[in-house]
């Protein structure tokens, strides 16, 4: 049976990389084509981009900070869901990701599945 896991995307976004118009059009074309070959494949379950507006809620007494963090040179700006047999298989989807050349990361996580 197929696993299902989230492939996080941490970096900079487009706009604090300074991107042209033309740029992130080329970029958001490399993005598409992506998805548009795990969808082929059947394994996309689902994914968004998410914008740099945060708001972080923490402790006891529920403190709310705005974002993003003067101190947070990373956001996740998006994920996606794939289905795998295992990491090593999403590893091999992540070779696709497309901003690779902007110094970005994927980063892979199981979802896990509790008994019910």
């Amino acid at each position: 049976m197929m696993k299902k896991f989230m492939m996080i995307f941490v970096g900079q976004n487009y706009e604090q990389l300074g991107l042209s118009p033309e740029e992130m059009q080329a970029s958001m074309g490399k993005w598409m084509a992506w998805g548009e070959k795990m969808g082929k494949q059947g394994i996309l379950e689902g994914g968004h981009a998410l914008t740099a507006d945060i708001k972080r809620v923490t402790g006891q007494n529920r403190t709310i900070t705005d974002g993003p963090f003067t101190e947070t040179k990373e956001i996740v700006g998006g994920y996606y869901i794939v289905k795998a047999n295992n990491m090593d298989e999403v590893v091999k989807i992540a070779e696709d990701f497309p901003d690779y050349e902007y110094g970005n990361t994927v980063e892979i996580r199981e979802i896990m599945v509790f008994d019910r």
